[in-house]
């Protein structure tokens, strides 16, 4: 499986960002996916998750009606749309595959991770 991360960038404060990620695996389906990120210094932090056929999704509390995770199950791929950002969204941002097809935010279920993109928010 392999997962190749797209759409970062520098935006300013209040604006919106859509990254999305590609999936290559033979069965796009048999996978839950999330999206992470990790901001300079800290550790890697859960951003949104989404089980395998997109009925059920996953926020992080700060990001809770700002970001929103979707899947396109005919082009393989994983979205996360970014609404409202903030100077402390700024990270690389990670899509990441599970084998377990539910939506959920434990980074250890995650077996596969794409190479991450830059988001810069500036104030």
């Amino acid at each position: 499986v392999q997962l190749q991360a797209c759409g970062g960038g520098l935006v300013q404060a209040g604006d919106s960002l859509r990254l999305s990620c590609v999936v290559s695996a033979r069965t796009f389906m048999d996978y839950g996916l999330g999206w992470f990120r990790q901001a300079a210094g800290k550790e890697r932090e859960f951003v949104a998750g989404i089980n395998y056929d997109g009925s059920h999704t996953i926020y992080a509390e700060a990001m809770k009606g700002r970001f929103s995770i979707s899947k396109d199950n005919a082009k393989n791929t994983v979205d996360l749309q970014m609404r409202s950002l903030e100077p402390e969204d700024t990270a690389v941002y990670y899509c990441a595959a599970s084998i377990m097809r539910i939506a959920q935010g434990t980074e250890e279920y995650y077996s596969y991770w794409g190479q991450g993109t830059l988001v810069t928010v500036s104030s």
